[in-house]
């Protein structure tokens, strides 16, 4: 039986020829599977096609996109960039794929972008522009790099060299220094030593997202290195699509595994609930609303650890050596769960899609800045699940999220607070 090499570089789109020409268009990548949902009012999963129905903008239209241009039937144009681009890379298709096909869907979407860079034809104009800021200042806003600290307040206890390196993010660092403060103060309240980076640069999240591999590889190289240097053990994250960068998108750009960092990658819902546990964090001020959570894509389904993995496809598609499949299972969801759960006064409510099924708020992986009619649209649409189930606040683990939840919340003059988990944690710690 005839035998094809293949490995999961996103940097050759016909790694997934079979995974794209084998899609049967059943729409699991849209719908949420009825098993889970008590009906059909918050039953999508796809942001991008819930924004516009046209099939191309589902995965399932993707897919025979990305088939077309592997067999060289298409070429570029402004409006199958805006299709390529025009979705946040959330992993909610590749989740609902993988429970009946087994094909990688989300690799394709991203080697579709690596191509559209390498052909010349993208990324997108605003995209270019983070590019272009990264270059000359070493964040995705092009603000001094000199007032990148300047976030931290006297209060705030930080130590020259810890086990505990917190990578404060451009986000954080710059529009969203709540966040930051946060954070730290929460270290410090749990007696928790940490560093900071001699001179952090931004992660390359942007980057990665939209196909410019060769600038974001740079930046990991850099980056880990600047960790190694430190003597730091522990890389701890507040950004949700900082925590993804640094846990998966390094080691694939490096081609080694995620267990082969020289430092483990945490996020903080990962340490508070740790710290809860071991009774460092003690949330006895009582907060007393009624609340839900948003499961972040980059810290749930996007977060499961990184095994290159290379080999031959056979007979049915099947594979050896053996593949393991990144479901989106391996998330962070029970921790952020038990902490908030923890903290008195606290009703804590569902939402009716949850965990690896929730929707995408929409802004990240670059698609705020391109298209932030999309990104509008599906903090919205999210938000309606919010007034749904009652709650008074949301609450998400993401600069991203919450700057597009509270954008949205102030056009429809929507009564929903939007708070970070940071944000929540600190309110129930006593000063």
């Amino acid at each position: 039986m005839p035998t094809t090499k293949v490995n999961l570089e996103t940097t050759d789109l016909s790694n997934y020829r079979y995974d794209m020409s084998r899609c049967i268009k059943c729409k699991g990548c849209y719908w949420v599977e009825h098993t889970y949902m008590p009906g059909v009012k918050f039953s999508t999963r796809c942001p991008s096609n819930v924004w516009n129905d046209f099939d191309s903008y589902g995965a399932f239209g993707k897919m025979r996109i990305g088939t077309a241009l592997v067999e060289g039937k298409l070429d570029w144009t402004p409006k199958l960039l805006e299709i390529v681009y025009a979705d946040p890379l959330c992993g909610a298709c590749d989740v609902g794929c993988k429970r009946n096909l087994d094909l990688e869907i989300g690799l394709s979407l991203e080697a579709m972008r690596v191509k559209a860079v390498k052909d010349g034809a993208g990324p997108m104009p605003a995209h270019k522009k983070i590019a272009e800021n990264i270059a000359a200042t070493h964040n995705v806003f092009g603000s001094a790099h000199n007032d990148r600290k300047k976030w931290l307040t006297k209060d705030i206890q930080v130590a020259e060299k810890a086990d505990v390196l917190y990578f404060v993010g451009c986000t954080a660092s710059y529009t969203n220094n709540e966040i930051a403060q946060a954070t730290a103060k929460i270290l410090n309240a749990t007696k928790t030593p940490f560093m900071l980076m001699p001179d952090e640069w931004c992660c390359g999240n942007t980057l990665q997202s939209v196909g410019m591999l060769d600038e974001a590889r740079e930046l990991a190289k850099r980056n880990i290195e600047m960790v190694k240097s430190t003597g730091a053990k522990t890389v701890l994250l507040s950004c949700a699509e900082g925590y993804r960068m640094w846990k998966v998108e390094y080691p694939k750009l490096l081609n080694i595994a995620t267990a082969d960092l020289p430092f483990t990658v945490v996020h903080l819902t990962e340490f508070a609930d740790s710290a809860l546990k071991q009774g460092s964090l003690r949330p006895t001020k009582p907060v007393n609303v009624r609340l839900t959570y948003h499961d972040s894509c980059s810290i749930s389904r996007l977060a499961d650890p990184w095994t290159p993995w290379s080999g031959e496809r056979g007979w049915m598609g099947t594979v050896s050596p053996r593949l393991k499949r990144r479901r989106g299972t391996q998330g962070l969801y029970g921790q952020p769960r038990n902490v908030i759960s923890s903290i008195p006064g606290v009703e804590f409510v569902e939402m009716i899609r949850a965990r690896e099924n929730a929707f995408c708020c929409g802004a990240g992986r670059g698609t705020k800045e391109a298209f932030p009619t999309l990104a509008s649209s599906s903090a919205k649409h999210r938000l309606e699940e919010v007034k749904e189930i009652g709650a008074e606040v949301l609450v998400s683990a993401c600069p991203w999220c919450k700057n597009n939840f509270a954008q949205a919340v102030k056009e429809d003059g929507n009564h929903v607070k939007v708070m970070d988990f940071s944000e929540l944690v600190l309110a129930s710690l006593d000063a």
